[in-house]
């Protein structure tokens, strides 16, 4: 891939896990990626080679039949995966962040139930916090579970399930009545299980798949939950975890974020490769154009952002692998990536001229998905205001 986005200090595991993703990419995605976006078609067959790699357990520990590997080592192969095509890196995504949720905060029941299964790919994970009237402001949620004895009675609506047809398990954010005054307290995590495919099970309807602009392949759905019924155990860390739903789901946003922002990284380390490239094909005036001062300035200034973008988030999963919180490192990884990839395809894009406009080239794709990581695991303002909250707290004036 060249010189930029490069990581030091890899062991010799992580290295042979990129450099096997990195000839998978190469090999399997770029070369079928335009064709299967083109039909909104999903990538049976990449995925089923995923499954074969060990790539849906990659965090998951050896305990549980997964890889073990740490959160920058997901964050790098992601990288690598949205490089190809970052619909791909959404069918892990999600399944990624459930995995971890039963890992963290989950029972040994769960873990040893739901994680191995998990670790194979045999079960999908999808992660539900939006709905129809609210995305950031979690708060304002209005799916419910109401106590039953031993049951829970969930009714609501909830939005944008990456993964929602697929997924057989579905971590769901509701409103319990917990008698607690912060709102935020008295909302619960539900493990919700579930057939894949469309249509309803058991209180639970996934009516089907939403069209979007880009990000195709990957189907997004709604999820309707009328009196879906489930038994108290199926809250995330049993009954006693009643409450803490809305920390637990937090605390997988961190790492959501660090994985918006690999993905982010990836698209714009392809729109790099594809200007670059071309820029060296494409003749005016006598020359290539990366010899035209204008054109030779833009790719200096797309391998920088690229590079920055990179490295911070290699620095957010870094500090989560130590234990500590990376919720203000996530924050601006997040944003900084997911800005820095919508400005780098758009030069791309440019430099490209007519052609970036024909779905006959790569970039139109890039292109159309780049967007999304403005909006995905909350918008640059979201992250702004994480930012400048703990910047405040942090340099509070005495």
């Amino acid at each position: 891939m060249g010189r930029i986005a490069q990581t030091d200090g890899l062991t010799e595991v992580q290295s042979d896990i990129l450099a096997a993703v990195r000839s998978f990419v190469d090999k399997e995605i770029l070369p079928n990626a335009g064709d299967l976006e083109r039909k909104d078609e999903y990538p049976e067959a990449i995925v089923e080679a995923m499954k074969e790699m060990g790539l849906f357990g990659i965090t998951i520990p050896e305990q549980y039949g997964g890889l073990g590997e740490s959160l920058l080592t997901y964050a790098l192969v992601v990288e690598e995966i949205a490089r190809g095509w970052m619909s791909v890196s959404g069918v892990i995504n999600t399944h990624f962040i459930v995995a971890y949720l039963v890992l963290q905060h989950g029972t040994d029941e769960q873990r040893e139930r739901l994680l191995p299964r998990m670790a194979t790919g045999e079960l999908r994970g999808a992660f539900s916090m939006s709905e129809p009237g609210c995305g950031s402001d979690v708060s304002a949620i209005t799916t419910r579970a109401d106590r039953d004895g031993d049951e829970y009675t969930i009714t609501g609506q909830k939005m944008w399930l990456t993964n929602g047809a697929r997924a057989g398990l579905v971590a769901t954010l509701v409103k319990t009545d917990e008698g607690a005054e912060s709102v935020y307290r008295n909302m619960t995590t539900f493990l919700l299980e579930k057939e894949p495919g469309f249509g309803t099970d058991g209180g639970i309807t996934i009516p089907g798949k939403l069209e979007k602009l880009g990000y195709k392949g990957v189907e997004t759905t709604e999820m309707i939950l009328d009196g879906h019924r489930v038994p108290a155990s199926s809250i995330l860390g049993g009954p006693g975890a009643a409450g803490r739903g809305f920390y637990q789901m937090m605390d997988g946003v961190e790492v959501g974020r660090v994985n918006v922002a690999a993905r982010a990284c990836g698209i714009m380390i392809r729109a790099f490769e594809l200007a670059i490239a071309y820029a060296q094909q494409r003749r005016t005036f006598g020359h290539q154009i990366a010899d035209h001062q204008a054109i030779a300035f833009k790719l200096a200034d797309m391998a920088t952002k690229v590079e920055a973008g990179h490295l911070m988030m290699v620095n957010a999963a870094r500090k989560k692998d130590s234990g500590q919180r990376n919720d203000v490192e996530a924050g601006m990884a997040k944003y900084l990536a997911s800005e820095y990839c919508h400005e780098v395809t758009t030069e791309s894009f440019r430099i490209h001229g007519g052609y970036g406009y024909s779905k006959e080239y790569e970039i139109e794709r890039l292109y159309r998905e780049a967007p999304f990581m403005l909006i995905g695991e909350g918008t640059s303002e979201v992250q702004k205001r994480i930012i400048s909250r703990a910047l405040l707290k942090d340099y509070r004036l005495r």
